[in-house]
């Protein structure tokens, strides 16, 4: 039951990685199974300077939830930290070989509205913090979870690199 909780949480909180940051509001394409889109406003605080890394965080939530496992292996370091639910994967290895599996399978029937967007530029290391609401089912019910996800970037050369991720969900009231 444990294992199954944590793989919900990691699951339900990579959803913050999925939307467009070029957006004001949530497109139709952002919507699974062709529900039809919300007109709930996105608020976004991304400066140009971090759009770069902002990007290879959206691509990596793309990837995942497409279960390309090889295109999410690119963008993460080989050394990366992901934290969730108390429990910790220290290496792009362990997380492909493991938690990634159950996260992509989990992300495709997950509709993820974005909600709030924050990144922030520092030199070559830059931070993406998204609050999210995962909307899918368990046991034939409807469930709403609320979303956090912080994900850092370090820049080698062109090209960002995500080096820690800690995600966070719960239950909506």
């Amino acid at each position: 039951m444990k294992s199954v909780s944590m793989t919900l949480a990691a699951a339900l909180a990579l959803g913050g990685a999925i939307a467009a940051t070029a957006q004001t509001t949530i497109s139709p394409a952002a919507h699974a199974h062709g529900a039809a889109p919300t007109a709930a406003k996105v608020q976004l605080d991304i400066p140009v300077a971090a759009q770069a890394a902002v990007s290879v965080v959206d691509q990596f939530g793309s990837a995942l939830t497409r279960g390309d496992l090889k295109a999410v292996g690119t963008l993460l370091d080989a050394d990366v930290l992901i934290l969730e639910t108390g429990g910790a994967e220290r290496s792009r290895d362990e997380y492909l070989g493991h938690h990634a599996i159950s996260d992509a399978a989990f992300l495709k029937g997950t509709h993820n509205q974005l909600k709030r967007r924050r990144a922030r530029l520092h030199g070559d290391l830059a931070w993406v913090g998204s609050e999210s609401e995962l909307h899918t089912s368990k046991d034939g019910k409807p469930l709403t979870l609320l979303s956090t996800e912080t994900i850092v970037l370090k820049r080698n050369g062109a090209d960002w690199r995500i080096v820690h991720i800690h995600w966070s969900s719960r239950p909506k009231r």
